[in-house]
């Protein structure tokens, strides 16, 4: 008999797979680099790979956009963007003429230097768009090298796939009558893959490390795309207790579904607004469907990456309208550019920095480049007319800060209204906090802003002192520590002396073992992920005001952050365990 054994990775797309391992191994690209003396004919073979490359895309992109229509298909438009991304183009050139190699050699060494950049960055969303260039590249290699990228599209029978990673061509691609779920060693619940994975229907895990090393082909596998484990042979036992849950969740999920038209008001009548998080302007609408009392975070980001020029004012403006337009009475927040320079390198002209993560980022870039600022906000304020929209600062740490980038907002109102432009003059102005220094003096920015809204992923982070991304120090990224928790009573308790309501828009907002806690601290409001914001309803709905109140003031007088942990789930699985 065959031992059970049991991984915990992340859940990213629901539904519980059974059946037989297949473990993907793709051919590892690493092109050796050559000397060549007829550079112009390198480039030649390059642009050849890249229009065959922009080819094989298109046609993914319209296969996707017939089979799972045009917002899942846009995956592909950003691919699209990095092949033809002109900067990057001419930096390969430079690079296959100054060291006179091969065109293998010369993009490779390009895009895996783009690829670590972007792995670099803390936002979740952004970190997972590394994947897609290096899809990009190994597709280009492929066609460099005269080789067919067949990936997992010749699987014979039905399998549950496991792999390091996976891209969203491998995804796009695979017989998906032949792939029953799929596990990876990488990956988050925001990266292209992990949304296709859920279009497609197809249960699966992420974050299972090392799993390739402890899982044989056809080993018998049992994957839970809700909790994110997965059972490497189940006993008699297990498979029965699964069968269970199945049923059971079944009932919950029917039941999720009749919450969307009910308010997220706990049982003792204390009102949480909760907001869903939003990367492009097409999420909006299914924000609104999922039951969302609007959009809490509209990450503006989308609009600058992947081109070799800024978005123009009238591309912005289109883009919050097109939001505003559909969220109606719920209303945006719409935060304005958060990135770091060293990712904007071809149009912001930004250097290298060795610790980009306390660099030139955020608001720190858009107070240096105030044009670029300057069209942003004029955007937005143009999107204000039916006084929905909200604009929110990223990254304040004081409040010189606060004021600089309120007087450059003042200058535009000044500017629109000179036009003739029509906005809302009372749009809300509210900063993020997720900066320590903010928390600390949060009662001072109170009187300077219309909200707060946590960004405890970035909170986290820099409080602790700890890259989440970093694996040698990733079990000290701890959300419950003690030191955190007190900035964000601190911060909403500051909020509240002031008049002014204090959200959370970061990881912890959707996650309902975290619900009972932030409600407890005082949180107004909870911003999410669309797919996780039916079960926060409901855990905010199964809940009482004074049993947080309790669950906080309990971990406020703890030093343990696993101590936390274990009170807050303990509060979770009391009031809805069945989500569990």
């Amino acid at each position: 008999m065959k031992t059970e054994r049991r991984f915990q990775g992340v859940a990213v797309s629901p539904g519980i797979a059974r059946g037989f391992a297949f473990v993907h191994r793709p051919e590892e690209v690493n092109p050796p680099r050559r000397r060549v003396t007829d550079v112009e004919a390198e480039i030649v073979r390059l642009n050849d790979a890249l229009t065959s490359t922009r080819r094989q895309i298109g046609d993914l992109h319209q296969e996707m956009a017939k089979s799972l229509g045009a917002k899942d298909a846009a995956v592909f438009e950003a691919h699209l963007m990095v092949v033809d991304d002109g900067s990057l183009i001419n930096e390969v050139h430079t690079t296959i003429k100054s060291e006179q190699c091969n065109a293998e050699h010369g993009y490779w060494s390009v895009m895996q230097r783009y690829a670590r950049s972007f792995a670099q960055i803390d936002d979740p969303y952004l970190r997972e768009r590394a994947v897609d260039i290096h899809d990009v590249a190994r597709r280009v290699i492929h066609n460099l090298m005269g080789k067919n990228h067949v990936g997992l599209a010749a699987l014979p029978s039905p399998h549950i796939v496991f792999a390091h990673n996976l891209t969203p061509s491998d995804t796009a691609q695979m017989n998906r009558a032949n792939v029953l779920g799929f596990g990876t060693e990488t990956g988050g619940r925001t990266s292209h893959t992990a949304i296709i994975a859920r279009s497609l229907g197809i249960p699966a895990v992420v974050g299972l490390h090392a799993i390739l090393d402890q899982i044989e082909n056809d080993s018998e596998v049992l994957l839970d795309g809700y909790s994110g484990m997965v059972v490497v042979n189940p006993t008699e036992q297990t498979l029965y207790e699964y069968g269970e849950l199945q049923t059971k969740r079944r009932l919950v999920e029917s039941t999720l579904v009749e919450l969307r038209e009910r308010t997220s008001t706990t049982k003792d009548g204390r009102h949480v607004v909760l907001s869903a998080n939003i990367e492009t302007p097409e999420d909006a609408a299914t924000a609104v469907s999922c039951g969302a009392e609007g959009v809490g975070l509209f990450r503006t980001e989308f609009l600058y990456l992947g081109r070799r020029d800024l978005p123009t004012e009238e591309e912005q403006f289109a883009a919050y309208q097109k939001v505003a337009d559909t969220v109606k009475d719920q209303g945006v927040i719409i935060r304005t550019l958060d990135l770091g320079g060293d990712k904007l390198h071809s149009i912001l002209s930004a250097t290298d920095e060795e610790n980009p993560f306390l660099g030139w980022r955020a608001i720190r870039v858009c107070l240096e480049r105030t044009e670029v600022f300057k069209a942003q906000l004029r955007a937005i304020l143009r999107a204000s007319t039916k006084r929905n929209v909200k604009i929110m600062f990223p990254m304040i740490s004081g409040m010189e800060e606060l004021h600089r980038a309120k007087a450059i907002l003042a200058e535009c109102r000044d500017e629109l209204r000179r036009e003739g432009r029509p906005f809302d003059e009372d749009i809300p102005v509210g900063m993020m906090v997720e900066v320590p220094s903010a928390a600390v003096i949060a009662d001072l920015l109170a009187r300077e802003v219309d909200f707060f809204s946590l960004g405890t992923n970035d909170l986290v982070q820099y409080t602790i002192a700890a890259d989440r991304g970093n694996e040698r120090i990733a079990h000290l990224y701890e959300p419950t520590h003690p030191g955190v928790l007190r900035l964000i009573k601190q911060t909403a308790d500051a909020g509240r002396a002031a008049g002014i309501w204090t959200g959370v828009c970061g990881e912890m907002g959707g996650d309902i073992t975290m619900t009972p806690l932030l409600v407890g601290l005082g949180v107004d409001e909870l911003s999410c992920g669309v797919a996780v914001l039916p079960r926060v309803k409901r855990a905010v709905r199964s809940l009482d005001s004074a049993a947080c109140r309790r669950l906080a003031d309990e971990a406020l007088a703890c030093g343990s952050g696993a101590g936390i942990l274990a009170k807050c789930e303990a509060v979770a699985r009391d009031h809805y365990g069945e989500l569990f």
